[in-house]
C-alpha cells in the first residue's frame, strides 16, 4: 500500500509540476517559505539514526527556474514520504533498519534545444526493496516550460497507436527473455499470459501511461522518435527492472500535435 501511495503522489507532483502556471500560495505561506522554493538547488545529505538522504542535483537545472522548481517538488515529496514512514515506524516501534532515499537527478540532453533530466532512485521503507523513483523531465528553454505528454499527442487514436506499437514491442521483449533464460515450453503460456495482462494494463492508452518519455536525437538535428520509460511494476515485476521502448517519429507523426512536428525527424 505504501508503495502505491508513494508513486501516486509522486505521479501528481510531476503533473503539478509541469503545468504552464504556478500554483497559488496559500493564506499561510510565509517569506520563508517562499525563498526556499526559489533558492538554488543544492545536493542534499541527511544521516541520522532512522534514516538516510542523499539527494543530488544536475548544475544546469538552477539555469532554468520551471526546471528547477520541478525537481525540487519531486524530491521534497519522496523526503516528505521518508520522514512521514520514519516518524510512524518509530511510533509503533518498528523500524529497526534505517530507511533510506537515494535519489539522483542526471543531465541527459540530447542537444542544446531541449534539457533532459533522468530522476532515478529508490526509498527503502521496509520490506524485501525499496521503491523505485524513476521519472524524465523534458523541459524546452525556448517555451520556458516541461513538455508533457499530452502536449504531443492529443486524441484517444494518436494514444492508441502508440500503446498499441508499444505493448508490441513489449511482448516481442518478453518473448526474448523466455528463450534467452531457457525457460521451458510448457512454461511460457503462463508467463507470456501474466506479462501480457501487466502490459496491457500499464500501456493504457493515455497521456498518464506514457508520461515519462525522453527525446532521441536524429543525425539530422532534430528528434529520431520518444523514448518511453516504464518504471518496475507498472508494466512488469519489479525484478524485471526499468523498461524503455523507443517509438520512431513514423509512427508518431501521424498522430504529433502540429506546433511540435518540425522537431521530429520528417516532420
Amino acid at each position: 500500500m505504501r508503495r502505491i501511495l508513494t508513486v501516486t503522489l509522486l505521479a501528481l507532483c510531476i503533473g503539478a509540476c509541469q503545468k504552464d502556471a504556478d500554483v497559488p500560495a496559500t493564506p499561510t505561506a510565509t517569506g520563508n517559505t517562499a525563498a526556499a522554493a526559489s533558492a538554488p538547488l543544492k545536493d542534499v545529505i541527511e544521516r541520522t539514526p532512522k534514516y538516510l538522504v542523499g539527494i543530488t542535483f544536475p548544475p544546469v537545472a538552477n539555469q532554468h527556474a520551471p526546471l528547477a522548481r520541478a525537481l525540487r517538488d519531486y524530491a521534497d515529496a519522496a523526503r516528505d514520504d521518508l520522514l512521514e514512514a520514519a516518524k510512524e515506524a518509530d511510533a509503533t516501534g518498528q523500524g529497526s533498519v534505517p530507511y533510506d532515499l537515494s535519489l539522483n537527478f542526471t543531465d541527459i540532453s540530447p542537444r542544446p534545444d531541449v534539457v533532459v533530466i533522468a530522476a532515478d532512485g529508490s526509498l527503502y521503507t521496509g520490506g524485501a526493496h525499496g521503491i523505485p523513483l524513476i521519472a524524465r523531465f523534458t523541459y524546452l528553454p525556448e517555451e520556458k516550460r516541461l513538455l508533457q505528454a499530452g502536449d504531443l499527442v492529443t486524441s484517444e487514436e494518436g494514444w492508441k497507436a502508440i500503446s498499441d506499437y508499444v505493448r508490441k514491442e513489449l511482448a516481442d521483449e518478453v518473448g526474448k527473455r523466455l528463450v534467452e533464460d531457457d525457460v521451458p515450453e510448457e512454461d511460457r503460456a503462463e508467463i507470456v499470459k501474466n506479462a501480457a495482462g501487466m502490459i496491457e494494463q500499464g500501456t493504457a492508452p493515455d497521456a498518464q501511461s506514457f508520461a515519462q518519455f525522453e527525446p532521441i536525437p536524429s543525425a539530422d538535428g532534430k528528434w529520431f522518435g520518444l523514448r518511453f520509460v516504464f518504471p518496475p511494476y507498472q508494466v512488469g515485476p519489479y525484478s524485471d527492472g526499468t523498461q524503455t521502448v523507443d517509438v520512431p517519429a513514423s509512427v508518431l507523426k501521424p498522430w504529433l500535435a502540429p506546433a511540435y512536428k518540425a522537431r521530429f525527424t520528417g516532420g
